[in-house]
């Protein structure tokens, strides 16, 4: 039995040992959260903005443009989970900030020139956030380089519907209808 109590103190002690030897996993630096965590906040504000697009278009009648915004609202919320999950994988517990906005639109053109406007300014935050971190995180500039690539695209993407935009009287409904349909359609 004394045998036995000297081994179990042997493996106890072996396994306090091996605990302290247990380092701690790096993290990113704290203004690179807060930077990343600027950007939660915005593709969060990108994915009400769209909803909140898709219901107006819907009461509207402009279904075809709810389903595309619905579908934009919804790439937003994948936008936010990757940089959470970057940050979780640097062992940072994201926080999510708080939506402070109500958007009001006054039409479907309205709604494509803020949407141009909010693409922007979120394709200039992560061409910003991305210079800021180049010199001090190359793994974050990795990171930010596909929500780069997503933004240049979604800037594009907007800038054709604005340029679409002007061929049509948007005083006239019957032309903003055919806006909608050759450039929401499926």
């Amino acid at each position: 039995m004394e045998k036995l109590q000297t081994q179990l103190s042997e493996i106890n002690g072996m396994q306090i040992a091996q605990q302290t030897e247990i380092i701690t996993p790096h993290q990113l630096l704290p203004e690179i959260v807060g930077l990343l965590t600027d950007r939660i906040g915005d593709e969060y504000k990108a994915h009400y903005f769209y909803k909140n697009a898709a219901n107006w278009c819907r009461e509207k009648a402009y279904f075809k443009a709810a389903t595309f915004f619905e579908a934009e609202a919804a790439n937003e919320l994948v936008h936010a989970d990757l940089v959470q999950k970057y940050l979780v994988d640097w062992n940072v517990l994201p926080f999510i900030p708080p939506v402070k906005m109500i958007p009001s639109f006054t039409s479907l053109i309205d709604i494509v020139n803020k949407a141009y406007e909010l693409e922007y300014d979120l394709f200039a935050a992560y061409n910003v956030n991305s210079t800021q971190v180049f010199p001090i995180c190359l793994a974050t500039f990795d990171f930010l380089q596909e929500l780069r690539i997503g933004q240049r695209q979604s800037v594009a993407e907007y800038s054709d519907l604005l340029n679409a935009a002007q061929l049509v009287n948007v005083s006239n409904n019957f032309e903003v209808l055919y806006f909608e349909n050759q450039y929401f359609g499926g």
